[in-house]
C-alpha cells in the first residue's frame, strides 16, 4: 500500500510540474527559438499548437493511465486510458460539414448577387459591388475572385478557378451556372439566379436530412459507449478480484485485442457516417 500511496503522490507532482510548464509563456518561446531539429522539434511545435485545454486532458489521460497501472499492476493501461481517452472521443465526435458549409455560404452569396444583379449590374460588378459582404466561409475564395478580375480574368475563368479552388460538386453547379451567365451579358441573369436559389435550397435541405439521419446512430453508439467505460470503470474500482484474470501478461494482451476490436468498429462506423463527395464535373485548369 505505501508502494502505491508513493507512487500516485509521485505521479500527482508530476502532473503538476507539467500543468505549469505547459502553461508557461516562457516555455512557447524557448520553443520556437531552440536549437532542436527534426521529429522532436515538430512533436513540440504540435504541442504548442495545441489549445491549454487539450494539453491538459492530454496530462490527465497519461497521469490516470500511470495511477492505474500502479494501484492495480495492469501495466497495458499506460498505453490503454490515454488511447481511450484521446481516441473515442475523437471517434464519436461530429464530422466537419465542410460540404454543407460550403453550399450554404455559396447560397448565401448567390442571394446576395441577386440584389445588385437586378439593378442592371453585371454579374462582374455585381461581384466587385459585393465583395466585402461574402460570407466567412467564402471570403478568401471571393477575395481571390475579385483579384484575378482585378488582373484582367475574365468573369468565367475567374470562377472557373473559384470552383477549382473549393473542389466541390455542388460548388461546380453553383458556379458553372454563375460563368455561363456572365457570357451572356446579362440575358436572362435573373431567371438564372433565381432558379439557381431554388436548387441550391432543394440541396441543402436534403444535405441536411442525411446529415440528421447520420448523426442518430453516432449518438446511440456514444451513450453506449459512455455507459460502457462507466460500467468498467464501476467494476474495476469495486468488482474486487473480478478482473484478476486480466492482469496476467495473456490476460493484458486479450484486454488490449478486446480494446482494439472496439476502436475499429467505431472507425468503421465513423467511415460509414462521413459521406463520400461527389465527383466534380468542373475543370477551370487543366
Amino acid at each position: 500500500m505505501g508502494t502505491v500511496m508513493a507512487g500516485s503522490l509521485g505521479a500527482l507532482m508530476m502532473l503538476g510540474i507539467m500543468f505549469v510548464i505547459s502553461g508557461s509563456r516562457r516555455s512557447e518561446r524557448a520553443f520556437s527559438t531552440g536549437r532542436s531539429t527534426g521529429l522532436w522539434k515538430r512533436l513540440k511545435n504540435l504541442w504548442i499548437s495545441w489549445s491549454p485545454v487539450r494539453r491538459a486532458w492530454i496530462l490527465s489521460s497519461v497521469t490516470l493511465g500511470f495511477l492505474i497501472a500502479i494501484s492495480t499492476g495492469w501495466l497495458i493501461a499506460i498505453v490503454l486510458v490515454p488511447a481511450a481517452a484521446l481516441g473515442i472521443p475523437a471517434l464519436l465526435s461530429e464530422p466537419p460539414q465542410n460540404e454543407i458549409a460550403t453550399l450554404a455560404g455559396l447560397d448565401r452569396w448567390v442571394r446576395l448577387l441577386a440584389p445588385s444583379i437586378a439593378t442592371g449590374k453585371s454579374i462582374r460588378d455585381a461581384i466587385l459591388a459585393t465583395r466585402s459582404q461574402a460570407p466567412a466561409v467564402l471570403s478568401t475564395s471571393v477575395t481571390r475572385l475579385v483579384t484575378r478580375i482585378d488582373q484582367g480574368w475574365t468573369t468565367k475563368d475567374a470562377l472557373l478557378a473559384m470552383a477549382d479552388e473549393l473542389s466541390s460538386a455542388d460548388a461546380d453547379a453553383v458556379l458553372a451556372a454563375l460563368a455561363i451567365s456572365s457570357t451572356k451579358g446579362g440575358v436572362g441573369t435573373r431567371t438564372t439566379l433565381t432558379a439557381l436559389s431554388e436548387n441550391t435550397q432543394e440541396r441543402l435541405h436534403a444535405l441536411r436530412e442525411i446529415s440528421s439521419e447520420r448523426a442518430k446512430p453516432r449518438a446511440v453508439v456514444r451513450q453506449v459507449t459512455i455507459i460502457t467505460l462507466v460500467v468498467l470503470g464501476g467494476s474495476i474500482l469495486l468488482g474486487g478480484n473480478f478482473f484478476e484474470p486480466y492482469r496476467s501478461p495473456f490476460g493484458q494482451v486479450l484486454a488490449v485485442s478486446l480494446a482494439t476490436a472496439y476502436v475499429g468498429a467505431l472507425l468503421m462506423l465513423r467511415r460509414r457516417t462521413i459521406p463520400t463527395p461527389a465527383a466534380r464535373f468542373l475543370r477551370g485548369s487543366p
